[in-house]
């Protein structure tokens, strides 16, 4: 019969169900990866601000010389650092994540911001 298919080739339908159903998985695909790349955003440059501002609180209030302090808060930075990444990846949601990340940014920015403003250390 001319125009038949072979056996074992899939028909034009099979073929659509087929495209249609590579297109439905690729969906929760592309949605993973936006949720990983949305995370290493999280852990990488917002964990390095969030570390940043840590660390200013800790050299500014830590009750020792001014260059002990900063040593010491830098030092406590590189345990910190590691520990928040961990933290955002252990995350239940992303959402939970951003929101927990940007609620310490702004509040430890705030305070950082209000300890260099009075001036002095405690």
């Amino acid at each position: 019969m001319p125009g038949a298919a072979a056996p074992g080739t899939p028909t034009l339908l099979e073929d659509q169900i087929g495209r249609f159903r590579m297109a439905a998985k690729a969906v929760p695909e592309r949605r993973y990866r936006l949720i990983v790349m949305s995370r290493a955003l999280l852990a990488i440059p917002f964990n390095y601000a969030l570390t940043a501002i840590v660390t200013g609180l800790l050299a500014r209030h830590l009750p020792l010389a001014r260059v002990e302090a900063s040593i010491a808060a830098t030092l406590l930075s590189f345990a910190i650092f590691p520990v928040i990444a961990m933290a955002i990846f252990y995350a239940r949601s992303t959402l939970r994540a951003w929101l927990w990340m940007s609620g310490a940014i702004v509040l430890l920015g705030a305070a950082l911001a209000l300890s260099v403003q009075l001036g002095g250390r405690a």
